[in-house]
């Protein structure tokens, strides 16, 4: 069965008629916008990364922040959305820096949860790149919480993985949570 049928049905068990003129194509445009929202699953780090992996003899923190993500609760499957926040130490290798926010599209762009997000952000650059250490921090507002159960609003959900030096140097995470630190 099509995802577009099954939007259909989902329309009827909600009480609606897909034959009126406004939903008339709402389910074939629900299945490409799942598609694309979930377009994540069909790709890989290797990948997206192809020939962006560089030798370089650099051993100083590299930070992107403020990386735009979004993504889909898998419970709900309603919205989550955010800024991710990924730095790296290189030991001899760097990535080239558009290549961070496509790992994160990587793993955004399915049915996730954030905690499993940072978490696998973090572990591809440790794979991609083996660096002195790595720290990716996340924050998201969900719609799940915002729109129903507990309806909070204003709230968002702060997740963060800490590798390598960033894990085992105090001063290398002071470093880096203060770079990423909302001014």
């Amino acid at each position: 069965m099509k995802t577009a049928d099954l939007i259909s049905q989902l329309l009827r068990n909600l009480g609606e008629d897909p034959a009126r003129e406004g939903l008339l194509r709402t389910p074939e445009r629900v299945e490409r916008a799942y598609a694309e929202l979930t377009s994540g699953m069909g790709r890989t780090v290797s990948e997206v990364v192809g020939e962006g992996v560089f030798h370089e003899d650099c051993s100083e923190m590299v930070l992107v922040k403020d990386i735009e993500f979004y993504s889909l609760c898998e419970h709900h499957m309603l919205p989550f959305f955010g800024r991710v926040h990924v730095a790296y130490i290189p030991d001899k290798k760097i990535i080239g820096l558009s290549k961070i926010p496509r790992i994160v599209d990587v793993f955004s762009r399915r049915l996730q949860v954030q905690e499993r997000m940072t978490v696998q952000i973090a572990e591809a650059l440790v794979e991609v790149l083996q660096p002195k250490g790595v720290g990716v921090v996340a924050d998201a507002a969900h719609l799940c919480m915002m729109m129903r159960g507990v309806q909070k609003q204003n709230s968002s959900t702060m997740t963060s993985c800490l590798l390598g030096s960033f894990r085992s140097d105090p001063r290398t995470r002071a470093e880096f949570l203060n770079l990423v630190r909302p001014k």
